[in-house]
């Protein structure tokens, strides 16, 4: 496994949890590698069930869109490929890795490949940012977008570029050559307070085992 290669990925949903009943409608992502996205999956999905207002309104999806759109296990089947053995970036990752798990356990896949939560992280490397969610991210670091918001594919882009903003942040800060999956998935777990002493011993230790850095 490519430590340096990703899926980037964001669901659009019919609601809050899988667990209610609640089905994905669309799935975005991107595969970035060495800080570059190389390669892109986005389909609209068909729930089977109307979706409210409420979702119309906030994704721009709409049942008229949906009733075109190819069944989820189909779509599910087609990116269980697309992400093959990748390690698994979102934003709010406990929300895409939900229905994530559920859709695939529909189509009976489990998933193998490991997530990292970039809202986290973000917290810990942008504590100065007015909230982190992805719109105020990407507005407070002056990334790339086409300025759409909450469609998959768009909010994959951007985590995709969120992402490599704040790895590049790290490394310049704390001299690091490079910053293994592993360690990105730590950092979302280090109290906030401690972050710095955290990354800079980090920094340290990888600098003294140079053939330790591992995915």
């Amino acid at each position: 496994m490519n430590n340096n290669s990703f899926v980037v990925l964001d669901f659009e949903t019919t609601g809050l949890s899988p667990f209610d009943g609640d089905r994905a409608i669309e799935i975005g992502a991107v595969l970035l590698c060495d800080g570059r996205v190389v390669n892109r999956f986005q389909s609209l999905m068909n729930p089977g069930v109307r979706i409210s207002s409420f979702i119309q309104d906030y994704t721009g999806i709409s049942n008229a869109m949906l009733k075109k759109a190819p069944p989820i296990s189909d779509v599910m089947q087609q990116f269980a490929h697309f992400m093959a053995d990748q390690h698994l970036i979102a934003h709010n990752a406990s929300f895409d890795r939900k229905f994530l798990d559920a859709e695939l356990e529909r189509i009976h896949v489990s998933r193998k490949q490991e997530f990292a939560c970039s809202m986290l992280i973000s917290r810990r490397i942008y504590p100065d940012a007015p909230n982190h969610r992805l719109e105020t991210l990407v507005n407070y670091r002056s990334l790339q977008t086409n300025g759409v918001f909450h469609r998959a594919l768009a909010d994959a882009e951007m985590t995709a570029h969120l992402w490599t903003d704040m790895t590049n942040s790290i490394k310049s800060t704390y001299n690091f050559k490079e910053i293994p999956f592993k360690l990105m998935q730590r950092i979302s777990k280090v109290p906030k307070a401690s972050i710095s002493d955290y990354l800079t011993r980090a920094a340290a230790s990888m600098a003294k085992s140079p053939a330790c850095h591992g995915s």
